[in-house]
Protein backbone atom coordinates (compact mmCIF):
# COMPACT_ATOMS: atom_id res chain seq x y z
CA UNK A 1 0.00 0.00 0.00
CA UNK A 2 1.27 3.45 -0.86
CA UNK A 3 2.32 5.40 2.24
CA UNK A 4 0.19 8.45 2.92
CA UNK A 5 1.78 11.78 3.67
CA UNK A 6 0.04 14.60 5.48
CA UNK A 7 1.60 17.96 4.66
CA UNK A 8 0.63 20.72 7.05
CA UNK A 9 1.78 24.21 6.19
CA UNK A 10 2.29 26.21 9.37
CA UNK A 11 2.48 29.99 9.52
CA UNK A 12 4.94 31.12 12.17
CA UNK A 13 6.03 34.25 14.03
CA UNK A 14 9.02 34.88 16.24
CA UNK A 15 8.05 35.70 19.82
CA UNK A 16 8.26 39.40 20.54
CA UNK A 17 6.75 39.58 24.00
CA UNK A 18 3.20 38.90 22.81
CA UNK A 19 1.24 35.63 23.14
CA UNK A 20 -0.70 33.63 20.57
CA UNK A 21 -4.47 33.94 20.79
CA UNK A 22 -5.44 30.44 19.67
CA UNK A 23 -7.31 27.97 21.86
CA UNK A 24 -4.13 25.95 22.05
CA UNK A 25 -1.38 28.26 23.29
CA UNK A 26 2.08 26.80 22.83
CA UNK A 27 4.62 27.56 25.52
CA UNK A 28 5.62 31.21 25.57
CA UNK A 29 9.19 30.41 26.62
CA UNK A 30 9.95 29.00 23.18
CA UNK A 31 11.52 31.09 20.44
CA UNK A 32 8.62 30.34 18.10
CA UNK A 33 4.91 29.76 17.98
CA UNK A 34 2.42 29.09 15.19
CA UNK A 35 -0.10 31.83 14.49
CA UNK A 36 -2.38 29.11 13.11
CA UNK A 37 -1.71 26.62 15.92
CA UNK A 38 -5.33 25.41 16.06
CA UNK A 39 -5.33 24.55 12.37
CA UNK A 40 -2.03 22.68 12.60
CA UNK A 41 -3.14 20.70 15.65
CA UNK A 42 -6.51 19.82 14.14
CA UNK A 43 -4.78 18.48 11.05
CA UNK A 44 -2.31 16.43 13.10
CA UNK A 45 -5.25 14.97 15.03
CA UNK A 46 -7.06 14.13 11.81
CA UNK A 47 -3.94 12.46 10.45
CA UNK A 48 -3.65 10.35 13.62
CA UNK A 49 -7.29 9.30 13.39
CA UNK A 50 -6.81 8.26 9.78
CA UNK A 51 -3.57 6.43 10.61
CA UNK A 52 -1.36 8.41 8.24
CA UNK A 53 2.09 6.86 7.92
CA UNK A 54 3.88 10.19 8.09
CA UNK A 55 2.83 13.67 9.19
CA UNK A 56 4.87 16.48 7.71
CA UNK A 57 4.82 20.03 9.13
CA UNK A 58 6.78 22.77 7.41
CA UNK A 59 7.22 26.43 8.30
CA UNK A 60 9.41 29.42 7.57
CA UNK A 61 11.21 31.52 10.20
CA UNK A 62 13.65 34.38 10.31
CA UNK A 63 15.94 32.84 12.95
CA UNK A 64 17.51 29.58 14.08
CA UNK A 65 14.95 27.61 16.13
CA UNK A 66 16.69 24.22 16.27
CA UNK A 67 17.07 24.28 20.07
CA UNK A 68 13.31 24.42 20.52
CA UNK A 69 12.15 22.20 17.70
CA UNK A 70 11.83 18.94 19.69
CA UNK A 71 9.83 20.67 22.42
CA UNK A 72 7.63 22.26 19.77
CA UNK A 73 7.03 18.86 18.17
CA UNK A 74 6.18 17.28 21.53
CA UNK A 75 3.67 19.98 22.39
CA UNK A 76 1.97 19.86 19.00
CA UNK A 77 1.46 16.13 19.40
CA UNK A 78 0.32 16.45 23.01
CA UNK A 79 -2.33 18.98 22.03
CA UNK A 80 -3.44 16.72 19.18
CA UNK A 81 -4.10 13.97 21.74
CA UNK A 82 -6.04 16.25 24.08
CA UNK A 83 -9.65 15.57 25.03
CA UNK A 84 -12.17 16.96 22.52
CA UNK A 85 -15.40 15.20 23.46
CA UNK A 86 -15.24 13.09 20.30
CA UNK A 87 -15.36 9.38 21.28
CA UNK A 88 -12.71 8.48 18.68
CA UNK A 89 -10.22 11.11 19.89
CA UNK A 90 -8.63 12.02 23.21
CA UNK A 91 -7.83 8.93 25.28
CA UNK A 92 -9.02 6.69 22.47
CA UNK A 93 -6.14 7.92 20.32
CA UNK A 94 -3.65 8.37 23.15
CA UNK A 95 -3.88 4.82 24.46
CA UNK A 96 -3.75 3.10 21.06
CA UNK A 97 -0.59 4.86 19.97
CA UNK A 98 3.00 4.16 20.93
CA UNK A 99 4.68 7.49 20.32
CA UNK A 100 6.49 8.67 17.22
CA UNK A 101 9.84 8.95 15.53
CA UNK A 102 10.80 12.52 14.65
CA UNK A 103 12.91 13.69 11.77
CA UNK A 104 13.55 17.42 11.42
CA UNK A 105 15.84 19.93 9.80
CA UNK A 106 16.02 23.11 7.76
CA UNK A 107 17.44 24.82 4.75
CA UNK A 108 18.45 28.47 4.71
CA UNK A 109 18.68 31.28 2.21
CA UNK A 110 18.91 35.06 2.31
CA UNK A 111 15.25 35.25 3.32
CA UNK A 112 15.49 33.04 6.39
CA UNK A 113 15.06 29.39 7.33
CA UNK A 114 12.75 26.74 5.89
CA UNK A 115 12.02 24.14 8.62
CA UNK A 116 10.35 20.78 8.50
CA UNK A 117 9.08 18.32 11.11
CA UNK A 118 8.36 14.78 10.00
CA UNK A 119 6.45 12.60 12.48
CA UNK A 120 6.29 8.84 11.96
CA UNK A 121 3.65 7.66 14.46
CA UNK A 122 3.54 4.15 15.94
CA UNK A 123 -0.03 2.88 15.83
CA UNK A 124 -1.46 -0.19 17.54
CA UNK A 125 -4.18 -0.59 14.88
CA UNK A 126 -4.58 0.05 11.17
CA UNK A 127 -7.16 2.26 9.49
CA UNK A 128 -8.87 -0.88 8.18
CA UNK A 129 -9.12 -2.31 11.69
CA UNK A 130 -10.53 0.98 12.98
CA UNK A 131 -13.30 0.90 10.37
CA UNK A 132 -14.22 -2.56 11.63
CA UNK A 133 -14.23 -1.22 15.18
CA UNK A 134 -16.52 1.65 14.16
CA UNK A 135 -19.08 -0.86 12.89
CA UNK A 136 -18.80 -2.94 16.07
CA UNK A 137 -19.22 0.17 18.23
CA UNK A 138 -22.40 1.17 16.41
CA UNK A 139 -23.80 -2.32 16.93
CA UNK A 140 -22.80 -2.41 20.62
CA UNK A 141 -24.46 0.88 21.58
CA UNK A 142 -27.50 0.92 19.29
CA UNK A 143 -29.93 -0.22 21.99
CA UNK A 144 -28.34 1.53 24.97
CA UNK A 145 -30.46 4.27 26.51
CA UNK A 146 -31.78 5.46 29.85
CA UNK A 147 -30.23 7.41 32.70
CA UNK A 148 -26.49 7.98 33.04
CA UNK A 149 -26.30 5.11 35.49
CA UNK A 150 -28.27 2.79 33.18
CA UNK A 151 -26.00 3.59 30.24
CA UNK A 152 -22.87 3.01 32.31
CA UNK A 153 -24.31 -0.27 33.59
CA UNK A 154 -25.12 -1.40 30.04
CA UNK A 155 -21.57 -0.74 28.77
CA UNK A 156 -20.06 -2.41 31.83
CA UNK A 157 -22.20 -5.54 31.41
CA UNK A 158 -21.53 -5.67 27.68
CA UNK A 159 -17.78 -5.74 28.20
CA UNK A 160 -17.94 -8.28 31.02
CA UNK A 161 -20.04 -10.60 28.88
CA UNK A 162 -18.22 -10.21 25.57
CA UNK A 163 -14.52 -9.75 26.37
CA UNK A 164 -12.10 -12.22 27.98
CA UNK A 165 -8.91 -11.13 29.69
CA UNK A 166 -5.93 -12.32 27.64
CA UNK A 167 -3.51 -13.63 30.26
CA UNK A 168 -0.95 -14.80 27.71
CA UNK A 169 -0.79 -11.37 26.06
CA UNK A 170 -0.56 -9.67 29.46
CA UNK A 171 2.32 -11.91 30.46
CA UNK A 172 4.29 -11.35 27.25
CA UNK A 173 3.66 -7.61 27.20
CA UNK A 174 4.61 -7.40 23.53
CA UNK A 175 1.30 -7.74 21.67
CA UNK A 176 0.16 -4.12 21.44
CA UNK A 177 -2.94 -5.07 19.45
CA UNK A 178 -4.34 -6.63 22.62
CA UNK A 179 -4.34 -3.15 24.19
CA UNK A 180 -6.95 -1.91 21.70
CA UNK A 181 -10.68 -1.74 21.11
CA UNK A 182 -10.12 -3.95 18.09
CA UNK A 183 -8.90 -6.74 20.36
CA UNK A 184 -11.86 -6.28 22.71
CA UNK A 185 -14.67 -5.86 20.19
CA UNK A 186 -13.48 -8.00 17.28
CA UNK A 187 -11.20 -10.63 18.81
CA UNK A 188 -13.04 -10.58 22.17
CA UNK A 189 -9.75 -10.99 24.04
CA UNK A 190 -7.82 -8.02 25.46
CA UNK A 191 -5.56 -6.82 28.25
CA UNK A 192 -6.50 -4.09 30.73
CA UNK A 193 -5.73 -1.22 28.37
CA UNK A 194 -7.96 -2.80 25.73
CA UNK A 195 -10.83 -3.01 28.22
CA UNK A 196 -10.29 0.57 29.39
CA UNK A 197 -10.01 2.18 25.95
CA UNK A 198 -13.09 0.26 24.76
CA UNK A 199 -15.08 1.32 27.82
CA UNK A 200 -14.01 4.90 27.13
CA UNK A 201 -15.13 4.71 23.49
CA UNK A 202 -18.49 3.06 24.24
CA UNK A 203 -19.26 5.35 27.18
CA UNK A 204 -18.44 8.44 25.16
CA UNK A 205 -20.62 7.17 22.31
CA UNK A 206 -23.44 6.90 24.86
CA UNK A 207 -22.95 10.46 26.04
CA UNK A 208 -21.13 9.59 29.27
CA UNK A 209 -18.03 11.56 30.31
CA UNK A 210 -15.11 9.19 30.81
CA UNK A 211 -11.34 9.02 30.96
CA UNK A 212 -8.75 6.28 30.78
CA UNK A 213 -6.37 6.40 33.75
CA UNK A 214 -3.17 4.48 34.36
CA UNK A 215 -1.15 3.65 37.43
CA UNK A 216 -0.17 0.72 39.61
CA UNK A 217 -2.24 -1.84 41.44
CA UNK A 218 -0.84 -3.69 44.45
CA UNK A 219 -1.74 -7.37 44.74
CA UNK A 220 -2.35 -9.25 47.98
CA UNK A 221 1.19 -10.67 47.89
CA UNK A 222 2.62 -7.14 47.78
CA UNK A 223 3.65 -7.22 44.11
CA UNK A 224 2.77 -4.29 41.88
CA UNK A 225 1.47 -4.25 38.32
CA UNK A 226 1.01 -1.40 35.88
CA UNK A 227 -2.67 -1.11 35.08
CA UNK A 228 -5.33 0.86 33.19
CA UNK A 229 -8.92 1.52 34.18
CA UNK A 230 -11.54 4.26 33.86
CA UNK A 231 -13.04 7.29 35.50
CA UNK A 232 -16.74 7.67 34.72
CA UNK A 233 -18.89 10.75 35.26
CA UNK A 234 -22.38 10.50 36.75
CA UNK A 235 -24.18 13.59 38.01
CA UNK A 236 -20.98 15.63 37.77
CA UNK A 237 -18.84 13.31 39.92
CA UNK A 238 -16.27 10.84 38.64
CA UNK A 239 -16.19 7.26 39.85
CA UNK A 240 -13.62 4.50 39.46
CA UNK A 241 -14.59 1.73 37.02
CA UNK A 242 -12.36 -1.30 36.43
CA UNK A 243 -14.06 -3.70 34.04
CA UNK A 244 -10.91 -5.80 33.70
CA UNK A 245 -10.81 -6.55 37.40
CA UNK A 246 -14.50 -7.35 37.74
CA UNK A 247 -14.56 -9.48 34.57
CA UNK A 248 -11.79 -11.67 35.97
CA UNK A 249 -13.22 -11.94 39.47
CA UNK A 250 -16.85 -12.24 38.48
CA UNK A 251 -17.97 -9.56 40.93
CA UNK A 252 -18.60 -5.80 41.06
CA UNK A 253 -15.89 -4.78 43.49
CA UNK A 254 -14.65 -2.07 41.10
CA UNK A 255 -17.96 -0.75 39.77
CA UNK A 256 -18.52 2.98 40.38
CA UNK A 257 -16.33 3.21 43.47
CA UNK A 258 -14.62 6.14 45.11
CA UNK A 259 -10.82 6.20 44.98
CA UNK A 260 -10.78 5.76 48.75
CA UNK A 261 -12.59 2.43 48.37
CA UNK A 262 -9.84 1.14 46.06
CA UNK A 263 -6.68 1.75 48.13
CA UNK A 264 -4.73 -0.87 46.16
CA UNK A 265 -4.64 1.49 43.16
CA UNK A 266 -2.28 4.42 42.76
CA UNK A 267 -2.85 6.65 39.75
CA UNK A 268 0.00 8.25 37.82
CA UNK A 269 0.83 11.76 39.05
CA UNK A 270 -0.83 13.57 36.13
CA UNK A 271 -4.23 12.32 37.34
CA UNK A 272 -3.63 13.62 40.88
CA UNK A 273 -3.08 17.29 40.07
CA UNK A 274 -5.50 20.00 41.19
CA UNK A 275 -6.11 20.87 37.55
CA UNK A 276 -7.18 17.34 36.66
CA UNK A 277 -9.41 17.05 39.72
CA UNK A 278 -11.02 20.37 38.89
CA UNK A 279 -11.95 19.08 35.43
CA UNK A 280 -13.01 15.67 36.73
CA UNK A 281 -14.25 16.08 40.33
CA UNK A 282 -13.67 12.78 42.16
CA UNK A 283 -16.56 11.12 43.96
CA UNK A 284 -16.02 11.04 47.70
CA UNK A 285 -18.27 8.02 48.18
CA UNK A 286 -19.26 4.96 46.15
CA UNK A 287 -22.19 5.40 43.81
CA UNK A 288 -25.36 4.33 45.57
CA UNK A 289 -26.99 1.63 43.47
Amino acid sequence: MKALLAVLTAALLLLTGCSPTQTYELRDDLSIYFVNADEVILNIRRALRERWKRIYVEYRAHGDNMDDIQTLASELMEYALDETGDPAEGDYLRHQYGGYDLNYGYTSDSGGYEYFLEFTPVYYTTSKQEKTVDEAVREAVKDISGSEYQRVRAVYEYLKENVTYDKAAAKSGTNTLKATAYAALIQHRAVCQGYAVTAYRLLRECGIAARVVTGTVTHEDGSEEYHAWNLVGIDGRFYELDVTWDAQRGDESCFLKSAADLPDRKKDEKYLTDGFKEKYPPAEENYEI
